[in-house]
């Protein structure tokens, strides 16, 4: 399974990006899958920002993008969507995406790197201020 995510760029506060990731590969039904986007800033740790379920009706976001990001699917392309809006300076960071693949990880553990089975090469959102 490959991972490609795409839509990164150099934006200033309060404008907007939407990152891709596109899955590849793989045997798994295209409904089957839930999604994950994780970002990090130079010098930190690898940091959880969203996940959509494989059902697609339930999504989950750190508190620090709540009400800014918003995480789509589109089954038939077999890819994923982060729309982020209001960007802050401090979104600044490479974004991953990654995919759980059945048997699906438990709910606890889509916030961490465990709950992910492929993880995309990442995309570099860059914010000024």
């Amino acid at each position: 399974v490959q991972l490609q995510a795409s839509g990164g760029g150099l934006v200033q506060a309060g404008g907007s990006l939407t990152l891709s990731c596109a899955a590849s590969g793989g045997t798994f039904s295209r409904n089957s899958v839930s999604w994950g986007w994780f970002r990090q800033a130079p010098g930190k740790e690898r940091e959880f920002v969203a996940h959509i379920r494989w059902s697609g009706s339930n999504s989950y976001y750190a508190d620090s993008v709540k009400g800014r990001f918003t995480l789509s699917r589109d089954n038939a392309k077999n890819t994923v969507y982060l729309q982020m809006n209001n960007l802050k300076p401090e979104d600044t960071a490479v974004y991953y995406c990654a995919l759980d693949t059945p048997p699906l990880k438990i709910l606890s553990d889509i916030r961490t790197e465990r709950g992910y089975d492929y993880w995309g090469q990442g995309t570099q959102v860059t914010v000024s201020s």
